[in-house]
Order: structure tokens, then C-alpha cells, then sequence
């Protein structure tokens, strides 16, 4: 066991400064020519984020092929092909993570350091830090893939695509409305990239939920946890529609997708609920309680209006967030971490 956690330790140390040379080198090749600015028009954010994104994602395909290949060996193809395409849809999280990681921080220290400008090399040493952080961080998630650790990348991505559209936000005053006022300016892309993403990652989370289910309950149950992998898949659709349908551009198809959004993550919590083995005192007494204190936020919003739209949006992300965290934590607690290939040659019962 020691041996193992070592010989793990390692990899990911190796993965640490194979992404530092090489993001040093593709860094300052990309960077080349005069001194560049830390954030904005012409600075060195995007390439490194760019490089970052590009090298998390090669980290983390790479520990994932190498450690967990063997899990969909004995899985039948439908099973492979939905495990295979849930961890394509992680890498492209995690390289989002890392480039949004990447330009926050940059505006950050361009606040700090306001009029600095950094050579090439300097760049490149900057990018080969930050690919060093993102490639051992990739590949250490890529080696043993828990469905917690998704929630943590989801809230990582959406709380750094959200500061970075705060920090660039054309209108400083968005807060006055709600969070979509983000998705117009020239920022836009970085706040609607984020909640498309985030949605295909919901998608995600709920496939790791049905895995996870299923390790619990085997093929007989494939039927109800169907439900809640579908469920878990139009929340994230509607999420992702949140993005593509700015507020400033399809207002009514905006709003729709918004509340259905929030519509169905409730129903993924009581069906979701329903379904664990045992319905855990404490995952029932968290729905309830998120039930409860999403009823009274919205009822502190409308029709009492103590605060905006965007209070109201912020609460309801953070009680989704304390639900999906007691949920996978019940099931990290119950599912064995052994893959369970299925038994049926097909998805659909013949």
C-alpha cells in the first residue's frame, strides 16, 4: 500500500515538472517579441492560459489512460463507451479550470501590480508555474476519479469563470440586477463559456451518480437510475442553455432555461433521494433543509423584495452545492470504489 501511494506520488511530481518544461518553453516561444502586460488587449494571459488549458487536459487524458484503463475492459460497450465519454467531458472541465484559473489570476496581479510589463522569459516561466500546478493537479484527478471531485471542479469552474467576468465586467454596477448582466459586454464569452460548460459538467456529475448507483444496486435498479442520469442531463442542458441564450439577446428563452434549471435540479434531489439505498437520515434532512431555504429565498426576493435577482441566484447556487456535497459524501460512504461491470450486453432490457 505504501509502495503504491509512492509510486502514485511520483507520477504525479513528474507530471508537475513535465508541465513546467514544457510550458516554460511553449510559454516563451508564444511570447516572443516585446514586454506584454499581465491582463487585457495583448497581454500574456490568454496564450498561457491557452498552453495551461491544452497541457491539463494532455495530464489528465494521460493518468486516466495509464491508471483507470482497466475498468472498461470487462464493461460491456455501451457502459465503456458512456464511462469513456464522461471522461472526455472532465478533461474539457479541467482544462476550462485551468485556463479560467489562469486569467483570473492575471487580473488580479495586474491590479496589484498596476503598469508591469513581463519578457518573454519571464512569461514563459510564469506559464511553465501555473502548467506545473494544472498538470500534477490534472493527472492526480485523472489517477483515481471520485464523484466528489467533480462537485469540487464544478464549483471551481463556476466560481473562477464568474470572478473572471467580474473583474472584466463593462458595467460595474451589474450586481444592481442579476448574474445574467454578466453574459453582455465584452467579457461575455468568459461568463456564457462558463455555464455551458458547467452544464455538460452537471450532465457529467450525473453519469458519476449512476455509476455510483449502480455499484450500489446492480442491474436490476438500471431502470430507475436511468431516470436520475437523464434527470441530472436536462438540468445540466438547461444550464448550458442559461449561456448560449444571453440574457441581452434571447431574453425569453434565457429565463426559460433559468428556471428550468432550477425546476429540475429539485426534482434530481427528491428523485435522487429516493432512490439511495436506506434513504439516509442525513441526506433527507439536507433536502428538506435546502427545500426549505430555497422557498425562503425566493420569498425574500419576490414578493418581499429584501434583496435583487442576484442574491436570490447566489443562495440558490450555494444550496445546490451543500446538496451535491451531502449526496456524493452518502455515496462515498456506500459505493464500493470497485468498478461493477454490467451484466447486460445492452442498455435496454431485450
Amino acid at each position: 500500500m505504501a509502495d503504491d501511494a509512492l509510486r502514485d506520488d511520483a507520477a504525479v511530481t513528474t507530471a508537475g515538472w513535465a508541465g513546467f518544461a514544457v510550458g516554460t518553453i511553449v510559454g516563451t516561444a508564444l511570447l516572443w517579441g516585446v514586454a506584454r502586460p499581465l491582463a487585457g488587449e495583448g497581454s500574456i494571459g490568454v496564450p498561457a492560459a491557452v498552453v495551461v488549458a491544452v497541457l491539463a487536459a494532455v495530464a489528465f487524458a494521460v493518468s486516466t489512460v495509464r491508471h483507470r484503463h482497466a475498468e472498461t475492459v470487462p464493461m460491456p460497450g455501451w457502459q465503456a463507451a458512456m464511462s469513456r465519454l464522461s471522461d472526455v467531458c472532465v478533461g474539457l472541465a479541467t482544462a476550462g479550470v485551468s485556463a479560467l484559473g489562469v486569467l483570473c489570476a492575471g487580473e488580479v496581479l495586474a491590479a496589484g501590480l498596476d503598469g508591469l510589463e513581463v519578457p518573454a522569459v519571464g512569461g514563459g516561466l510564469l506559464t511553465g508555474i501555473a502548467s506545473a500546478a494544472a498538470g500534477s493537479g490534472a493527472y492526480a484527478l485523472g489517477m483515481r476519479l471520485r464523484t466528489r471531485d467533480l462537485v469540487a471542479l464544478l464549483f471551481a469552474f463556476v466560481v473562477a469563470g464568474t470572478l473572471f467576468s467580474m473583474l472584466t465586467a463593462t458595467d460595474p454596477r451589474w450586481w444592481e440586477r442579476n448574474f445574467s448582466q454578466l453574459g453582455a459586454g465584452d467579457s461575455a464569452w468568459a461568463f456564457n463559456g462558463t455555464l455551458v460548460i458547467a452544464g455538460l459538467l452537471l450532465a457529467t456529475l450525473g453519469s458519476y451518480v449512476g455509476r455510483d448507483l449502480h455499484r450500489l444496486l446492480g442491474d436490476d435498479a438500471i431502470g430507475r437510475i436511468g431516470w436520475v442520469v437523464v434527470l441530472f442531463a436536462l438540468a445540466g442542458l438547461a444550464l448550458a442553455g442559461v449561456g448560449a441564450f444571453p440574457l441581452h439577446r434571447a431574453e425569453a428563452a434565457h429565463n426559460v432555461c433559468a428556471f428550468a434549471a432550477l425546476g429540475l435540479l429539485a426534482v434530481v434531489a427528491v428523485a435522487t433521494t429516493a432512490i439511495v439505498p436506506g434513504r439516509p437520515r442525513s441526506l433527507r434532512w439536507t433536502t428538506a433543509g435546502v427545500a426549505v431555504g430555497l422557498a425562503g429565498a425566493v420569498l425574500l426576493w419576490r414578493p418581499l423584495a429584501i434583496y435583487s435577482a442576484t442574491a436570490l441566484e447566489a443562495v440558490a447556487a450555494g444550496l445546490a452545492l451543500v446538496w451535491l456535497s451531502s449526496l456524493l459524501r452518502t455515496l462515498a460512504a456506500l459505493a464500493p470504489d470497485e468498478a461493477r461491470p454490467s451484466g447486460r450486453a445492452h442498455l435496454r432490457a431485450r
